[in-house]
């Protein structure tokens, strides 16, 4: 499992390599660390107004219905993940156009989301495997205030283990972080 992680991160780091050589106008490359769900982000141009976002981290979870077999109190699993996004930025020729800011990819977006959690640090259910996958598009709004982001971002996600379980079920973010622009 450790080697399909650590394959699906290098691929990605290649295509967007690759990617990021055109001349991007209104999305920039950046790096980001968010605070609620602990973790490191790296979000980079892939078009004009498109970006693919790698966030690395431990992050505070709920289950997934079908992925469970014992669980008591108020659901929680505390693992470590790794979340990979492509967003389409829709508006930011609006915003631009009423003066506000499009820094550090602020904007709303439509997008894609793959989301990978691993062995839980800790629980208060039984997951049916220690691997869990989430896949599903994705709408968001993301805001920066000065360096401190906000990310906000939902939608239905089709989740599978590595036994073959799985369902849909809808799914939220929200973050808050810092960050920290790559001048090109």
């Amino acid at each position: 499992m450790k080697k399909i992680i650590f394959l699906i991160c290098s691929v990605t780091i290649f295509t967007l390599q690759v990617f990021s050589q055109e001349t991007i106008k209104n999305t920039s490359t950046v790096i980001r660390i968010n605070f609620l769900n602990p973790g490191l982000e790296y979000e980079v141009p892939v078009l004009n107004k498109s970006t693919v976002s790698m966030n690395l981290g431990v992050g505070y979870g709920g289950s997934y219905p079908n992925l469970t077999t014992y669980a008591s109190g108020w659901l929680y699993l505390v693992s470590p993940f790794f979340d990979l996004q492509y967003r389409n930025y829709y508006n930011l020729d609006k915003r631009i156009s009423k003066e506000k800011s499009i820094s550090f990819n602020s904007g709303n977006f439509w997008g894609v989301r793959m989301l990978t959690r691993g062995e839980s640090l800790s629980s208060n259910i039984t997951r049916t495997s220690n691997y869990d996958f989430a896949f599903g598009p994705t709408w968001g709004l993301q805001r920066s205030f000065g360096k401190i982001n906000f990310l906000f971002d939902l939608g239905a996600v089709y989740y599978f283990d590595t036994k073959g379980n799985s369902g849909i079920t809808p799914m939220l973010e929200l973050n808050l972080g810092y960050n920290f622009k790559i001048k090109k």
